[in-house]
C-alpha cells in the first residue's frame, strides 16, 4: 500500500500537459551560400531541428546591405509559407526554433533578436541559458538599455550590440569573458555569419559544407543532411568562427575552459538519433546505453519493449545484451500533444490512453522489461505501467537508460524544479512502489559515460550529482525550491 508521501508526490497524469521528459531550449541554424535560396534552406534546416523547440521560429537574412527577418509563435511549418519566405532574399541567413527556459513563451522572446548597433545591424539566435543573466540584465537596465522581452537571449544581443570593442571580434571576446553558462550562438551581420560556442561546450554546434561555395552551422548534424550539406567538424568549445562569402570559415578566437562539460542529455534524449556528436552517431551510443543497462541490471522476462520513440535504441541494446526478444508493446500517437483543443472530462479520464495504445497480442501473459530513457516527474510512467497490465502483462520490470535525475538544470534544459523531480523526493524503492513496477533499476553514471566512449571529465553531470561546471546564481537548494 502506498504511503501518503508517495501518493502526494505526483499529480495525476494529464495527457495534454508537458511530457515527462526534459525539454530542450532551442535549435540554431546559419548559412552562407551565395548561389542558393538561403531562407528556404534555413526553413528546412529548422524543420530538422524542430525537436529542440516548438514554441516559435524565425529567420533573418542579409543581402550585404541590410537585414530582413520574420518570426512568429508556432511550429516552423506554421510560421513560414511561401508568402513569408519570399521577401527574405540574400546570401546569408540564420534561423531559430525556440523552447523557453529563461523568458516566457511569447512573441517578444521569439528569435532571432534583431537590433541596430554602431557596427550595423545585428541578428542573434541563442541556444542555451546564462547562469548570470539576472546580473547582466540589471547592468544593462542601469546603463539605460531598454529591453522588450524577458529572455537571456535578448541580454546577449544587447551586450553584443552595445558592448565594448571596436570590432565584432573584440565584442565577442568581451562578451565571453562576462557571460557564464551555456550558449551556442548564430550571429548575422551585414557581411558575416558568426558561430560562437561557450567555453565548456555544454551544447552541440557543428559546421558543414554545402556544395563548392556554401557553409552551414547548426545545432545538430541532422540539419546538415536535410539540406544536402556535408558534415565538416564540431565547432570547438570557446571557438568564435566567422564565415564570409569571400573567405569562408575562419576561426578568429579560441577561449576554451580548462575542461569541457558537454551535456549528457544530448546523448540520452535530446539530439536526434541520426545526429553525430564527437564522432559517434547518437543511435549507436543509445544502443550502447541499453547494453550497459542489461549488464548492470539483468532481468528474467519474456520481452523487451521501449517507451516510444526515444527509448527504442536503448531497448534494442538491452535486448541484444540480455538475449530477451525485442518487441513493440506501445504505439504512440505522435500528434496528440500538438492540438490546442482541450479534451472534455470523459477524454481526460482516458489519461495516458490518449497518447499510447497497447499492443495486446505482444503483451498478454508476458513478463515485460519496459525501457525508458529517463524519468523526470514520474507523471506518465505509472499510467503506462497500468496500461501494460491492462493489456495482459503479468510482470513489468522498468529499466531506465540514465541515472536518477535528482537536481534541476540551470544551463538551458527544462529539467523541472526540486519539488517536481521524483528522484529528488523519493528513493528508488519508493519510486518503484509509486509506479507499481515489479522492479526498477537505473543505469549508473559510470555506465552512461562508458557508453559515450569519451573521457569521464568531459561532461556536465549537474542534474545527476548537483555539481555544475559553472557558478550558479541560485545555489541554495531550499531557496530554489520555493521560487
Amino acid at each position: 500500500m502506498e504511503s501518503s508521501r508517495m501518493r502526494d508526490a505526483l499529480p495525476d497524469v494529464d495527457p495534454f500537459a508537458r511530457d515527462d521528459k526534459p525539454a530542450h531550449e532551442c535549435g540554431v541554424f546559419g548559412i552562407v551560400a551565395p548561389d542558393a535560396d538561403v531562407a528556404r534552406l534555413t526553413f528546412f534546416g529548422l524543420y530538422a531541428l524542430q525537436h529542440r523547440g516548438q514554441e516559435s521560429a524565425g529567420i533573418a537574412v542579409s543581402n550585404g546591405r541590410g537585414l530582413r527577418y520574420f518570426k512568429e509563435m508556432g511550429l516552423v511549418s506554421q510560421v513560414f509559407n511561401e508568402e513569408k519566405l519570399r521577401p527574405l532574399v540574400g546570401h546569408m541567413a540564420i534561423g531559430h526554433t525556440r523552447y523557453s527556459t529563461t523568458g516566457s513563451s511569447k512573441l517578444e522572446n521569439a528569435q532571432p533578436f534583431v537590433v541596430e548597433s554602431v557596427l550595423g545591424p545585428l541578428a542573434v539566435g541563442h541556444n542555451g541559458n546564462l547562469t548570470n543573466a539576472a546580473a547582466l540584465r540589471r547592468e544593462l537596465l542601469q546603463r539605460g538599455v531598454g529591453l522588450t522581452g524577458t529572455s537571456d537571449s535578448e541580454v546577449i544581443t544587447q551586450m553584443l550590440a552595445g558592448g565594448d570593442g571596436r570590432t565584432w571580434e573584440e565584442k565577442f571576446k568581451v562578451f565571453m569573458v562576462r557571460a557564464q553558462g551555456a550558449y551556442c550562438l548564430t550571429v548575422l551581420t551585414r557581411t558575416a555569419l558568426f558561430a560562437v560556442r561557450d567555453p565548456w561546450g555544454l551544447h552541440p554546434l557543428c559546421l558543414g559544407r554545402l556544395g563548392d561555395t556554401g557553409w552551414v552551422v547548426a545545432s545538430e548534424s541532422c540539419a546538415l543532411g536535410t539540406i544536402g550539406a556535408e558534415f565538416v567538424r564540431e565547432i570547438d568549445p570557446g571557438e568564435i568562427l566567422m564565415i564570409t562569402e569571400e573567405d569562408g570559415p575562419q576561426t578568429i578566437a579560441r577561449m576554451p575552459a580548462a575542461h569541457p562539460a558537454g551535456c549528457l542529455f544530448e546523448y540520452i534524449y535530446f539530439a536526434r538519433p541520426d545526429s553525430v556528436l564527437y564522432g559517434a552517431t547518437l543511435h549507436a551510443v543509445r544502443v550502447a546505453q541499453g547494453r550497459e543497462l542489461a549488464r548492470e541490471s539483468p532481468c528474467e522476462a519474456d520481452v523487451v519493449i521501449p517507451v516510444p520513440d526515444s527509448a527504442v535504441p536503448a531497448a534494442i541494446g538491452y535486448a541484444q545484451q540480455s538475449g530477451i526478444p525485442y518487441s513493440e508493446g506501445l504505439i504512440k500517437n505522435r500528434y496528440i500533444g500538438r492540438t490546442f483543443i482541450q479534451p472534455d472530462d470523459r477524454l481526460r479520464k482516458l489519461g495516458i490512453s490518449l497518447k499510447f495504445n497497447a499492443l495486446t497480442e505482444n503483451l498478454a501473459n508476458k513478463r515485460v522489461v519496459l525501457i525508458d530513457d529517463s524519468i523526470v516527474r514520474g507523471n506518465t510512467s505509472g499510467p503506462i505501467l497500468r496500461l501494460l497490465r491492462d493489456a495482459g502483462a503479468t510482470e513489468v520490470h522498468v529499466r531506465v537508460s540514465s541515472p536518477p535525475i535528482r537536481h534541476p538544470c540551470f544551463l538551458g534544459v527544462d529539467m523541472a524544479t526540486y519539488p517536481e523531480l521524483i528522484a529528488h523526493r523519493l528513493s528508488i524503492p519508493e519510486i518503484q512502489a509509486h509506479l507499481g513496477a515489479d522492479s526498477l533499476a537505473y543505469l549508473s553514471l559510470e555506465g552512461l559515460i562508458r557508453s559515450t566512449r569519451r573521457e569521464p571529465d568531459s561532461f556536465c553531470r549537474g542534474c545527476f550529482t548537483g555539481e555544475y561546471p559553472v557558478d550558479i546564481e541560485v545555489v541554495d537548494k531550499e531557496v530554489f525550491e520555493v521560487r
